[in-house]
C-alpha cells in the first residue's frame, strides 16, 4: 500500500487522543547483533511513511507509534543496539520465544499491535498492509509465507513436511482455515488480548495466537507475504520444537487426544464382543475367548480414556476458558445423576449376570463352572459402570468452579 493512497491517509488520521500510539511494533530478540538495527530501521522507515511519529516525541503532532525490541537474555550487546536504533528496549531474561512477546506485549501502548522476527525474514514495509487489514475489520491478521518463499528461506523438511503438517493438524483440530499457521509476522487489535489470554512460553506461543482466536470466535484474516533468508544463525530446532508444537495443539484438544481414540477403541471392544457372541464367521474363522477377552480390554480402556476426556473438557471450560459445542450441550443437559444412574444401571447388568451364573453353578451342584465368557461379560459391565460413576463425581468436582467464572 502506498503512502498516499486513501488508505495510507486514512490510517495517517490522528487518535482521539494524540498520546495514544496507532501501532506499536513489537520484536523478540536474542542475539541477533547482526540484524536488529536494520530491522528497528526498516520498521520506522515503514511508519513514517504512513506519517507516524514516534510517540515519546511530544513536538510533532497527529498520530504516532512505537517500536518495542523484547531483549530476550541476549549477550552480543543486541538490546544496545536496538536502543540506538530507535526502538524502546524492555528486557526478559527468562528466555523462551513466547514469554518475550508477552513481556512485550504488557508493555504495549498503540491501539495495534504489529509482530515480527528479528531476523530479517519478514518486511516491514508490509505494516500498512497488515494495518490495512486491522482497519477493514479483522482482529487477527497472520502472514502467508508458502506462495512467495525467497530461495534458502526455508529448510525443505519445514516447507513441505513440518510446517503443512502442523497446520493441517491444527485446522483439523480448530478449524481456523489459515494456510500458514506458524508465519512470525502478524498484527492484532490491542483491546483482543485479554480474550486470548495467551500463556505459552515457547515456540508454540504461534499456535497457541491462532488456535485461542478460533476459540474466542475472532476474525482471522490472511496476507500473503515474502519470506526473506535469515541473517544469521537459526535459533529453531526443528524437532524439539515441531514437538511442542505438536503437543500444544494435542493438549489443548481433548476431543482429539481422547475422545476419538477412546470412541474407536470401546467401538471396535462392542463389535468384537458382538461378533464372538452371536458365534458370527469372520475372515473365514470363528472367534473365540481370547477375541473376547480383546474385546472387553479394548471396551474397558475405551471408556476410560473417553471418561479421561470428560474430564479434559472439563478442565479447560472452568479454568482455562475453552470453549466446545458439544460439552457445552452435555452440560447443560447431562447432570451428575445421569451418570450415576447410568453407572448403577451397568453395575447391576454386571452383577445380575453374576448371580445368574452363580445360581446355574448352585442348580448344577457346584461341580466344574464353565460359563468363562459370563463371567467375563459380567466383570466388563461392573468395571465399565463403576468408571462411569466415579468419573461422574470427577466431572462434577471439576465443575464446582462453574460458580466462581
Amino acid at each position: 500500500m502506498a503512502a498516499g493512497s486513501p488508505k495510507a491517509q486514512e490510517l495517517q488520521q490522528p487518535l482521539a487522543s494524540d498520546e495514544t500510539p496507532l501501532v506499536s511494533v513489537v520484536i523478540p530478540c536474542l542475539n541477533e547483533a547482526e540484524n536488529i538495527e536494520w530491522c528497528v530501521r526498516k520498521a520506522w522507515e515503514a511508519l513514517e511513511a504512513m506519517g507516524l511519529h514516534p510517540a515519546d516525541d511530544r513536538s510533532s503532532s497527529g498520530a504516532s507509534a512505537e517500536v518495542i525490541v523484547v531483549d530476550n537474555g541476549s549477550e552480543d550487546g543486541s538490546g544496545m543496539l536496538a536502543e540506538r536504533a530507535g526502538a524502546r528496549v524492555i528486557c526478559e531474561p527468562r528466555r523462551g520465544y513466547g514469554r518475550a512477546y508477552r513481556t512485550g506485549f504488557a508493555q504495549v501502548r498503540g491501539r495495534y499491535i504489529v509482530m515480527a522476527d528479528a531476523d530479517r525474514t519478514y518486511d516491514f514495509g508490509d505494516i500498512p498492509r497488515f494495518l490495512e487489514k486491522l482497519e477493514a475489520g479483522a482482529d487477527v491478521v497472520i502472514g502467508d509465507r508458502m506462495s512467495d518463499i525467497r530461495p534458502g528461506a526455508m529448510p525443505w523438511l519445514h516447507r513441505y513436511v513440518g510446517n503443512p503438517l502442523l497446520t493441517g493438524l491444527l485446522n483439523l483440530f480448530f478449524k481456523t482455515g489459515v494456510r500458514d499457521a506458524h508465519c512470525g509476522m502478524r498484527a492484532l487489535r490491542t483491546s483482543v488480548l485479554p480474550r486470548l489470554a495467551l500463556r505459552a512460553d515457547g515456540m508454540e506461543f504461534a499456535s497457541e495466537m491462532v488456535v485461542r482466536a478460533a476459540k474466542e470466535k475472532l476474525r482471522i484474516d490472511e496476507l500473503p507475504i515474502t519470506y526473506h533468508p535469515r541473517g544469521g544463525q537459526s535459533k529453531l530446532s526443528t524437532f524439539r520444537d515441531g514437538w511442542r508444537h505438536l503437543r500444544y495443539l494435542l493438549l489443548h484438544s481433548p476431543t482429539h487426544l481422547f475422545i476419538v481414540p477412546g470412541a474407536l477403541m470401546a467401538a471396535i471392544g462392542i463389535a468384537g464382543a458382538s461378533v464372538v457372541g452371536a458365534g458370527a464367521d469372520v475372515l473365514g474363522r470363528q472367534w473365540d475367548m481370547h477375541a473376547l477377552i480383546a474385546a472387553c480390554l479394548l471396551i474397558v480402556v475405551g471408556v476410560q480414556v473417553m471418561a479421561l476426556g470428560v474430564c479434559a473438557h472439563a478442565y479447560s471450560t472452568y479454568f482455562l476458558g475453552d470453549k466446545e459445542r458439544w460439552f457445552d450441550w452435555a452440560r447443560a443437559h447431562i447432570r451428575l445423576e445421569h451418570g450415576l444412574g447410568f453407572g448403577a444401571l451397568l453395575v447391576a447388568s454386571g452383577v445380575a449376570i453374576v448371580a445368574y451364573i452363580v445360581v446355574t453353578w448352585a442348580e448344577a451342584g457346584f461341580g466344574s463352572l464353565a460359563e468363562e465368557k459370563l463371567a467375563l461379560v459380567a466383570a466388563t459391565a461392573i468395571i465399565v459402570g463403576i468408571q462411569v460413576i466415579f468419573s461422574s463425581f470427577l466431572v462434577s468436582v471439576i465443575g464446582l468452579a462453574r460458580g466462581r467464572r
